[in-house]
């Protein structure tokens, strides 16, 4: 009886200590992007339609272009955004971009790009990740990662905050936060629905929820939004999704 009684508690110690290890934040990216497509978005080959407009996006192992395609009062609009910097094309034909205009222009290609991707930018060389708790929402448990950017590397808006909620078991990223500065600032917070798998890469839409109250903290906006406290803002869907991995073909 003591025999049993003693293999009892070990079972009970290391369900224990299972259920209490606590992973790093690097670590729960690292899973989170692996199980959204892991290692089949570097050589990924993705288009889809934003509002009308069309983007596609290619990484080839560092090496990436964001284009975005938009029908124009003077012809097709073709913007692209890679390694080389932005270049933009008019029916095929080069346009200069003043210097005014070329960090705008950018910014919005590699935004759309950016969260249509998710997780996958969260491992970028000027990301800092850190694990700033854990929550619950709808009943459903989550890591709190808290995401920030260097200035070398992070882009025109590197002082832009974002947060995080990854499934504690699933490793899905169901919501996310994001305090921004440009055109006055704002607040936005955003629930995850339609998750689907195509070729392996796994895409949501969201809907967009907002605060007028620009001092609130990214990290309150959950329960927030439980409380029904967030306003509809918009919808954010990604339409005609298609993925195509390069080495499937070898």
């Amino acid at each position: 009886m003591l025999r049993y009684s003693f293999l009892f508690l070990i079972f009970v110690f290391c369900s224990y200590t299972i259920l209490s290890t606590q992973f790093s934040a690097q670590e729960i990216v690292n899973k989170t992007i692996e199980n959204a497509g892991g290692s089949r978005y570097d050589n990924a080959i993705i288009h889809f339609t934003f509002r009308g407009k069309r983007y596609s996006s290619k990484r080839n192992e560092g090496l990436y272009r964001l284009e975005r395609f938009v029908d124009g009062a003077n012809g097709e609009i073709h913007d692209v955004v890679s390694n080389k910097g932005l270049e933009r094309t008019i029916e095929n034909c080069p346009v200069k971009v003043v210097d005014s205009l070329r960090s705008r222009i950018s910014d919005g290609v590699n935004s759309v790009h950016y969260f249509a991707s998710l997780p996958y930018g969260l491992n970028a060389k000027a990301v800092n990740k850190e694990l700033i708790g854990e929550s619950t929402i709808k009943g459903m448990p989550y890591y709190k990662i808290k995401i920030t950017f260097d200035q070398e590397g992070g882009g025109t808006d590197f002082d832009d905050e974002f947060l995080y909620w990854i499934h504690k078991h699933n490793f899905t990223i169901d919501y996310l936060a994001y305090k921004y500065a440009v055109n006055g600032g704002g607040v936005r917070f955003r629930e995850a629905y339609n998750p689907r798998a195509i070729n392996g890469i796994r895409f949501v839409d969201y809907n967009n929820y907002k605060t007028d109250d620009l001092s609130t903290s990214l990290s309150s906006l959950d329960k927030l939004f439980e409380n029904k406290k967030l306003k509809l803002l918009s919808k954010i869907v990604l339409e005609d999704v298609y993925v195509y991995i390069e080495r499937d073909c070898c």
